[in-house]
């Protein structure tokens, strides 16, 4: 990581106001400030990692993903998870995340 705070540790520090729809000790997740669909969330790691393929703890990776279901969940009964890997793998912000995107009415290619 680089010496400058990521914007989403800047959000998880409460530096940069979000709209918070969940927290625990290790995550943060937020509505996304240009949603690509009508539901758009991510979920955020505190503990920060550039891209998700830096994670190489089994555990560590498997609670990101348990936490990203169990918030999606609470916000929609279909939903997609999504992660971006690198600029190349359309990755903005570099601090690990996964989207959570749903609230289509007939799937996501219906109404987008």
């Amino acid at each position: 990581m680089s010496a400058q705070p990521t914007l989403f540790e800047r959000i998880i520090a409460r530096e940069i106001p979000s709209d918070i729809v969940y927290e625990d000790d290790q995550y943060l997740a937020i509505r996304d400030i240009a949603p690509k669909a009508p539901i758009h969330l991510l979920v955020i790691p505190k503990r920060a990692t550039a891209r998700v393929d830096e994670i190489t703890d089994a555990a560590e990776m498997g609670d990101l993903w348990l936490t990203a279901v169990k918030v999606a969940q609470q916000h929609a009964q279909d939903f997609r998870l999504l992660v971006n890997c690198g600029a190349g793998g359309g990755q903005v912000v570099f601090h690990t995340h996964i989207h959570i995107l749903a609230g289509w009415e007939h799937g996501p290619d219906s109404d987008t």
